[in-house]
């Protein structure tokens, strides 16, 4: 019963992470592959290297995102990440870093989200403990999304 009481109102934002190769077009040709079967890329971020570069996604649908990939054999992994929704754009940006900084919290990478929802700007981050991150953004004004509020 406890256990219920703490769990989130909403799905965790997945965000997937694969290995391209270096070349022209990988990118335009796996957003093509989600973009045939009605799913939109939210936000990504890229990861470049002489060989490989790995892109981060961020999709409107995780659950078939995952199947896709799967039927077509495409390495990935998938981990959650918070959004916050950053009312006054950039300028909370900063504010978002800090109380994150403030509670000890660890940030791995931060990048921005394509769509506004509500008019505010959306930022992906992805921090040492998501419980405990979401619990110091909403508590300090700053709203998490889930990923519901993404897919609409």
């Amino acid at each position: 019963m406890q256990d219920e009481a703490i769990q989130p109102p909403g799905s965790t934002v997945k965000q997937f992470s694969v290995m391209l190769q270096n070349r022209v077009g990988a990118l335009s040709a796996l957003l093509g592959l989600l973009d045939m079967h009605g799913i939109f890329c939210l936000g990504f971020s890229m990861h470049d290297c002489h060989e490989a570069t790995i892109a981060r996604l961020v999709v409107s649908d995780p659950e078939r995102t995952s199947e896709i990939f799967l039927e077509k054999g495409i390495c990935y992994t998938d981990s959650d990440v918070l959004v916050a929704a950053l009312r006054r754009g950039p300028a909370d940006l900063k504010r978002c870093l800090d109380v994150l900084y403030s509670a000890e919290m660890n940030v791995n990478f931060v990048y921005p989200l394509l769509p506004r929802v509500a008019g505010v700007s959306l930022i992906a981050l992805h921090v040492d403990d998501m419980n405990f991150g979401r619990t110091v953004l909403n508590s300090s004004g700053i709203k998490v999304l889930f990923q519901q509020d993404l897919s609409r």
